[in-house]
């Protein structure tokens, strides 16, 4: 795991922000999913889908790492063999990155807010193997990104809903009925969105 490139001071409008997939989304990589934007400023933005599985185990990611051997998993405290890797995007789907509460802080940790903290380098998976890792964690490979200018046109075009991001809604266990209960949240219902693009 690399670290985390984006500045840590890209703090625009959209930053701390849910993102939602509406209907109209075209791009299948996309659809129905919620996207925490970390960084956002007038040259792009960066952003973690929370709301997908990934495949391989977090187990499995440690042994790859080097981190344990592959019979080593058994002997884990149960939260971190338990431990959900979302599928964060289609960029860089090597690269891991762990959003997490901001009671852990490494020299590679970036703040995000008071509340949220992203780290993207090994200390923070051998924390939580050892069961001394922060409180509230997710972890994704890969991440979402846009280049200047480019989500504001998504948001725009309607490709997206934007809503104020909470640590309850993120690091809710429920994955697969996050999507849901974000828009639920702020009043919208799934239902009732119109899978038509347009504007009042």
């Amino acid at each position: 795991m690399q670290q985390f490139g984006v500045p840590p001071k890209a703090t625009g409008v959209f930053a701390n922000q849910f993102l939602v997939a509406m209907p109209t989304m075209k791009d299948e990589r996309f659809a129905r999913t919620v996207i925490y934007i970390c960084a956002h400023s007038d040259e792009g933005a960066m952003g973690l889908i929370v709301n997908r599985i990934q495949a391989l185990p977090f187990t499995d990611i440690l042994v790859q790492l080097g981190l344990i051997g592959e019979d080593d998993a058994i002997r884990l405290p149960a939260p971190a063999r338990e431990f959900k890797v979302r599928n964060g995007g289609p960029v860089d789907r090597s690269r891991g990155f762990v959003l997490h509460s901001a009671d852990y802080n490494v020299q590679s940790t970036v703040s995000l807010t008071k509340a949220l903290s992203l780290t993207a380098t090994v200390d923070i998976l051998r924390a939580i193997m050892g069961g001394a890792g922060p409180r509230q964690a997710l972890m994704t490979l890969g991440y979402s990104g846009w280049g200047a200018g480019q989500l504001e046109s998504e948001i725009a075009e309607n490709s997206w809903l934007n809503f104020p991001a909470t640590p309850e809604l993120l690091f809710d266990p429920d994955i697969d009925g996050k999507y849901d209960r974000v828009l639920s949240c702020f009043g919208v219902k799934p239902a009732f969105l119109s899978p038509v693009a347009g504007h009042a």
